[in-house]
């Protein structure tokens, strides 16, 4: 609660992933045009995600928060396949609470963000209760010798394939015994693309001993950029996957 010229303020945050700032807009502005003028809204864009924060002001404190809840709630059932949480919630916050929740570890085998996506998991206090651990498999030796990808895989599909990120995480589940893996393999750029394979082309694979899916990417030049979109996309992966179960 924050206090405006002399009339309390309030806030709620909408956490969204998975569609952008445009496309929200044109599924939320229909309902949006019917808010009251005490409520205003606002599109907080990052990469991958979008955070909605309504800010509700008026004299009657109790009535602005519930008018605020119901509105939330209005824009949620709008949205709700994008949502992953509230204020100050996290996308590895979210998916750390829902493997607690169902008693799973999770595994990563990363290659070309490099560790980002265990780094972002492991910042999360208490994540030791859920994250197995990380591989960083940058070559194919290490693909080979430590997931047990195919060299016949390699040599006909390549490192930048559908068909190895299924086998990293069928390695990764192996080799750590965790529920549930995400494998990354793809070409950060600026520089590595081909005709058929061009810089931003990125395999996300996300299974369990019973199912794995699997998702293509196919972004810009900017290296960093691309490792912090694929993180978001695999952590959001994950989550719906678990959800799936």
């Amino acid at each position: 609660l924050k206090k405006f010229k002399g009339s309390p303020v309030l806030h709620k945050t909408i956490c969204t992933v998975g569609e952008g700032e445009s496309r929200l807009a044109n599924r939320l502005t229909p309902y949006l045009d019917q808010l009251p003028e005490s409520i205003k809204v606002a599109y907080l864009p990052s990469i991958g995600k979008v955070r909605i924060r309504l800010t509700a002001r008026g004299e009657n404190q109790k009535e602005m928060q519930l008018l605020l809840e119901e509105k939330v709630k209005g824009i949620e059932e709008l949205i709700s396949e994008f949502v992953y949480g509230f204020d100050e919630e996290t996308l590895e916050t979210t998916v750390g609470s829902i493997l607690q929740k169902e008693q799973k570890m999770m595994a990563l085998a990363e290659s070309c963000t490099g560790g980002y996506l265990a780094h972002q998991i492991t910042s999360q206090p208490g994540c030791s209760a859920y994250f197995a651990g990380g591989l960083v498999t940058y070559s194919n030796t290490l693909k080979e010798n430590i997931l047990g990808v195919k060299s016949q895989t390699l040599k006909k599909h390549g490192a930048v394939s559908e068909q190895t990120v299924r086998e990293m995480v069928a390695g990764c589940l192996k080799i750590t015994g965790a529920d549930v893996a995400i494998a990354i393999s793809g070409i950060a750029g600026p520089g590595g693309g081909t005709p058929d394979k061009p810089v931003g082309t990125i395999w996300i694979a996300v299974g369990d001993k019973n199912n794995t899916n699997t998702r293509l990417l196919q972004l810009g030049k900017d290296r960093l950029r691309n490792i912090q979109y694929t993180g978001t996309q695999a952590l959001n992966m994950v989550r719906k996957f678990l959800l799936e179960q």
